[in-house]
């Protein structure tokens, strides 16, 4: 199991280019990929984002690669642009002669304007320049995926304390249940007493009325669901694979299990209990917001 904040950093070198990535991933429902790269490299952004989705399914990812060429042919020369220099050279006299300005424009003003002189720009071959990214990239997603299952680690170490709590609370609830009933016909029995009703404990309509409440209040499918939905959320913690969503679901349907299991169960120390129980699996819906 992983999580989904992470940080991860990866080097290549070849023939004279270096090229870094840096990866930083946090919490996000969907796959959220963003790749910054030089504009020399753009052709490869479906290269990297195939790379990247083959490791990380979920969370905003954030891809910063950068490359920096070091090397440089022994002959490279400055490359001078002279049209761009002359437009600089007449704005410049222009400017000059509106302003009544005194001073003498050199050329070694007008060479310092931008543009004006420059090294050459290179040609860059994708297919090249693919097998350091490509490289750079997969250091940096090791990284990555190592931290997040560190985080990973620590998170479900948490969420299993959590489900203990909840099934501890479950345990009780389900050695509670058996006295509502007991409690119900005695409640009901000392109530006709006080109002002064002569009937029989084997009365028929006494004896429907706790039939009815034995049903209505009976949690013991409730129960029996949550022992399930407990022992396949344990299961997925153990998984080696993104689980998030699927845990995501589990919590949805054990809090329905535990909402019905409160409005049935009329019983004052048992509703405490449902209430542990909700306020538990409202953190763990919390820290699953972290899992990938």
């Amino acid at each position: 199991m992983r999580s989904m904040t992470g940080y991860g950093r990866g080097q290549s070198s070849q023939n004279g280019s270096k090229i870094s990535v840096e990866l930083n991933s946090v919490n996000r429902k969907q796959s959220d990929v963003v790749v910054t790269l030089p504009r020399e490299l753009t052709e490869l952004e479906p290269r990297v984002r195939d790379v990247i989705n083959a490791q990380v399914s979920r969370g905003r990812l954030n891809v910063v690669i950068a490359a920096h060429h070091t090397a440089r042919p022994a002959n490279a020369a400055l490359a001078l642009d002279t049209n761009l220099a002359r437009i600089y050279y007449r704005a410049m006299v222009d400017l000059q002669k509106e302003l009544n300005a005194a001073g003498e424009i050199s050329i070694d003003t007008v060479l310092r304007a931008p543009g004006v002189l420059r090294m050459p720009e290179e040609e860059v071959s994708i297919d090249d320049m693919w097998p350091p990214v490509e490289s750079a990239l997969k250091e940096a997603l090791a990284d990555l995926v190592k931290m997040r299952e560190r985080e990973g680690k620590h998170l479900a170490k948490d969420l299993i304390h959590r489900l203990k709590i909840v099934r501890e609370s479950v345990r009780k609830i389900r050695t509670l249940q058996p006295g509502v009933l007991k409690r119900h016909r005695q409640s009901l029995h000392e109530r006709i007493q006080k109002a002064g009703v002569d009937l029989p404990v084997d009365d028929e309509r006494l004896v429907k009325e706790v039939i009815f409440f034995a049903d209505k209040s009976d949690i013991s499918e409730e129960l029996t669901r949550l022992d399930s939905h407990f022992a396949q959320f344990a299961h997925h913690l153990r998984k080696n694979e993104p689980v998030g969503r699927t845990l995501e679901f589990m919590c949805q349907e054990i809090g329905r299990e535990f909402n019905t299991l409160g409005a049935k169960a009329n019983d004052v120390d048992i509703s405490q209990l449902v209430v542990t129980c909700k306020a538990e699996m409202e953190k763990i819906r919390e820290q699953i917001q972290n899992i990938e």
